[in-house]
């Protein structure tokens, strides 16, 4: 097993790979913030739901 970090390795698509789970998390939460469902997701066979925090707009900004 290779234990070179990610952002070493020689394929670009593997090394920009991090970033685009982040950049997939980020779209995750806001989309589940937006439509007000939980987030599912799965640490050691065990599943939880996460429920996103609600931003409040308030009219006095």
């Amino acid at each position: 097993m290779n234990k070179q970090p990610i952002e070493q390795a020689m394929d670009r698509d593997l090394r920009l790979s991090q970033v685009a789970m982040q950049r997939a998390v980020q779209r995750a939460h806001d989309l589940a913030r937006a439509t007000g469902t939980s987030i599912v997701v799965s640490h050691d066979g065990v599943i939880e739901y996460l429920k996103p925090h609600v931003q409040v707009i308030s009219a006095n900004k």
